[in-house]
């Protein structure tokens, strides 16, 4: 059983980064300054270094703060992780920016509300998490809106040249965002897997090994790399036509939303944040600039993933519970 969480958990964590690469690379790719492969390769050393640079906040939020760690079981975390695993990948291969951490969560509650109840959940956590995935899409377009005016206002008698300077600094910001959701996505994967080894019976208590954050932090840099071309012309263009100065104030108001987050503990959705800054960065230019319509679907997918993975996840548990004692 352990075996088989830990393959679920890294193949969530590949699928991760494979489906979130787009909130990453994709205004710096369409923006032409930096070429899909060299941002890719980037964006994945990146997701790779992160978790070993800002710590581990979010990986004991999401495996010790939401659901009872002694009354889970094996059964539980694997339904859980199977339908977050299913949901991203219907979601990538319909081009459909969702959100990861939402299909974690939802799959964690419907199978353990399945077969414990509603007493396994700690509600202040669920509150914290719940916060933070819904607070930051608002916080993201405030931030993108914000720094977009700050930038048009700084370069109002700037020369066109000035779009030269915003093509080298995405490389900065690109960066950083990268960073920041290596932070904040990977230690999903890490407390998905440190809840395996307290069901098992392998740790007494909750602490997150070496090994675990080195193979999170693989396993997500792998999917970064690969990269989910689908959901990157989405996020790059289907929203607002990305010239240098969108990508570069959409990537710093991303970048500092979800860092603050994860420094914090909260785990956020990156392809929430990200779209929402920048269709921010839009509306600050021009609000006829923005394709609304590409946002409210955005919008509908995000409504969605938490009940229908939970309820996935608890037709997962049914059916292990039949084949599995």
């Amino acid at each position: 059983m352990l075996e088989v969480i830990i393959g679920a958990g890294l193949l969530f964590d590949f699928l991760n980064g494979f489906h979130d690469s787009s909130n990453i690379v994709a205004t710096v790719i369409s923006s032409r300054a930096m070429s899909p492969r060299v941002a890719l390769i980037m964006a994945a050393i990146a997701h790779f270094c992160a978790p070993f640079l800002f710590g581990v906040a979010v990986a004991t939020t999401i495996g010790k703060g939401v659901i009872d760690p002694s009354a889970i079981s094996p059964k539980v975390i694997i339904a859980g992780v199977i339908a977050a695993v299913l949901w991203n990948i219907l979601t990538w291969w319909l081009g459909m920016p969702s959100s990861s951490s939402h299909a974690l969560i939802g799959g964690l509650l419907g199978a353990a509300i399945l077969a414990q109840g509603l007493e396994i959940i700690q509600v202040s956590g669920l509150l914290k998490v719940l916060l933070a995935l819904f607070i930051s899409p608002p916080l993201g377009m405030l931030a993108g809106y914000l720094f977009m005016r700050i930038v048009l206002f700084l370069v109002r008698k700037a020369s066109p040249r000035v779009s030269t300077v915003f093509k080298r600094l995405q490389i900065f910001t690109a960066l950083a965002l990268s960073l920041s959701h290596g932070t904040n996505d990977a230690q999903k994967t890490m407390g998905i897997l440190t809840m395996g080894l307290v069901s098992a019976g392998f740790q007494k208590t909750f602490e997150v090994p070496l090994w675990v954050i080195a193979a999170s932090a693989s396993a997500i840099a792998l999917g970064t790399a690969l990269g989910g071309w689908r959901l990157i012309h989405t996020l790059g263009g289907r929203i607002v036509r990305i010239r240098p100065i969108h990508g570069f104030t959409s990537q710093m108001a991303s970048a500092g939303v979800i860092l603050s987050a994860a420094l914090l503990g909260g785990p956020v959705s990156t392809t929430q944040v990200v779209g929402s800054a920048i269709m921010g960065v839009g509306a600050a230019e021009r609000i006829s600039k923005v394709r609304w319509q590409v946002g409210r679907e955005m919008i509908v997918t995000w409504l969605i993933t938490i009940p229908v993975t939970a309820i996935l996840s608890a037709a997962l548990f049914m059916v292990l519970r039949v084949f599995i004692p």
